[in-house]
């Protein structure tokens, strides 16, 4: 599957990513986001991560690395 664009929606707080085939992927940030630990600040990097690089916060998600992305940003 390659995928053609993945973008933010603001309106229902989702990843969408769409692929050649005609798949769309919806990763809820909410969600993805529900169980890890936090700081204002790392919080405040992960959104900003999620509407300027959508895919890389969907790599992150997809591959279980969120939590060491955002332990990493606070540093």
């Amino acid at each position: 599957m390659n995928i053609v664009y993945a973008k933010y929606n603001k309106y229902y707080n989702t990843i969408d990513i769409n692929y050649y085939e005609g798949y769309i992927l919806r990763i809820d940030c909410g969600k993805a986001e529900e169980n890890l630990i936090t700081t204002p600040n790392s919080q405040r990097m992960l959104d900003a991560l999620a509407i300027d690089n959508p895919i890389e916060y969907a790599r992150l998600y997809l591959n279980s690395e969120m939590q060491d992305w955002v332990i990493a940003a606070d540093f």
